[in-house]
């Protein structure tokens, strides 16, 4: 009697398939979560730049914002996705000489900061303003 080679994969072959399949399987799940964590950071960068991007304009259209102290606030975690804060500085840049009074360039250094799991990240922000200086105003930084 002729025994037909019947069609199918040996034992052997099915466990090297398999083996080829979960190498396959764990690089593309590696790099899965390694897209996922750079995706978290692009989003906590960008939440953090629209709350700089808020605070300074807020800092940049208040006259009466203190000169030449550091003002410091927190931020809602909701808002940060975890601890956060700003701390921002107004000093004067550029004034006539020898005036006492009158207009005056402001520079405002800002200072945004966020916690990225234990690690603290920040970045800083730096704008210019026109203002005027007063009697009695702080001329430049103690």
């Amino acid at each position: 009697m002729k025994r037909k080679n019947q069609g199918g994969f040996t034992l052997l072959e099915v466990l090297v398939a398999s083996v080829i399949m979960g190498i396959a399987v764990a690089g593309v799940l590696s790099g899965m979560a390694g897209a996922s964590r750079n995706a978290s950071r692009v989003t906590e960068s960008e939440r953090a730049t629209l709350l700089a991007k808020q605070r300074m304009d807020e800092i940049l259209v208040d006259r009466n914002f203190p000169r030449n102290v550091f003002v410091e606030g927190a931020y809602d975690p909701r808002l940060t996705g975890g601890p956060g804060g700003w701390r921002a500085r107004v000093m004067p840049f550029e004034a006539p000489p020898g005036a006492a009074a009158g207009p005056v360039i402001d520079r405002v250094e800002l200072e945004i900061w966020w916690m990225s799991g234990p690690t603290r990240r920040s970045f800083n922000l730096e704008g210019f303003r026109r203002n005027f200086f007063h009697p009695g105003d702080p001329r430049f930084p103690q």
